[in-house]
């Protein structure tokens, strides 16, 4: 990418939807650091890309197959121009509409002009979060 088509957010965070939806684990996982550090809402964690994808192809195969991702972010902060933290709403379900139930936070820095995500943490909403974010 040249300096004048830099990658945004929203396509990162379309990338990580578009994987998801497809059950693509390889695809979901490309989007992240091969370092990062990925933290579930049930509190476990994982580092690592290849650990990503592993336990994602799990995930698609397994306990989340069909579902599909909504996500939105909802506050970018760009402490410089190489980095975001981005906070979004998020959900995964197989109805004609998925609802938002978690905060997740997105630490992404920018990689060649794309931006991909170092550190994630997904967290579960409280009930009066999911009345507030009900879109």
């Amino acid at each position: 990418m040249t300096a004048t088509s830099m990658d945004t957010v929203e396509e990162f965070l379309e990338r990580i939807r578009h994987a998801w939806d497809a059950g693509d684990a390889t695809g979901y996982a490309a989007q992240f650091a091969e370092h990062a550090s990925y933290v579930i809402f049930m509190g476990d964690a994982m580092f690592g890309r290849a650990a990503i994808e592993r336990t994602h192809h799990e995930v698609f195969t397994r306990w989340q197959k069909g579902t599909r991702m909504a996500v939105k972010p909802i506050d970018v902060r760009m402490p410089d121009e190489s980095t975001a933290v981005v906070t979004t709403v998020g959900g995964i379900g197989k109805g004609a509409r998925v609802g938002f139930d978690k905060f997740q936070t997105f630490t992404l820095h920018r990689r060649e002009g794309r931006w991909e995500c170092v550190a994630f943490q997904n967290t579960k909403m409280s009930r009066r979060s999911k009345r507030a974010y009900r879109f």
